[in-house]
């Protein structure tokens, strides 16, 4: 995905079952971010920076959206200890994150493994990518004033 083209209009599933389209966000600009895994540090601290300032995305006429490649009950868990107000795509069979060019081969540790590159894409009123945050630019505890400003 690059900026310029338009985000897929399938997204996924969300943690209640419910199918996310692009079309649902129609007139808004969308923030998709998506992230490695739920409930660990990082992706912690970079919901919960989306989250504290929620209020601020929807007066500017945003829709936040997250994904991972977890299932529903994980994601139900993460938003319940949380209080996650926006969905959370489960992208178990990793199409999205694919479609997206945010998986492939990373390294932790010495260890090589397959993963979610950490990343958001901010896209305007009809789907087109206007920005991309990659791992390197995102800072997790001030993401949401990073794509606010």
């Amino acid at each position: 995905m690059e900026i310029g083209q338009k985000l897929p209009e399938f997204l996924g599933t969300d943690q209640d079952g419910r199918e996310l389209r692009l079309s649902d966000f129609k007139g808004k600009q969308l923030v998709l971010y998506v992230y490695p895994r739920d409930s660990t540090p990082g992706c912690t601290n970079e919901a919960c920076s989306l989250r504290d300032n929620y209020e601020r995305f929807l007066a500017m006429g945003y829709a936040v959206v997250g994904c991972s490649t977890q299932d529903a009950k994980s994601h139900k868990k993460f938003i319940e200890k949380y209080q996650l107000p926006f969905p959370l795509i489960c992208d178990t069979e990793k199409k999205l994150v694919s479609e997206l060019g945010v998986y492939g081969e990373k390294k932790n540790y010495g260890k090589t493994y397959m993963g979610v590159f950490r990343t958001t894409f901010i896209a305007d009123e009809n789907g087109v990518v206007t920005r991309i945050m990659g791992p390197k630019e995102i800072k997790v505890k001030e993401h949401a004033t990073q794509i606010l400003g």
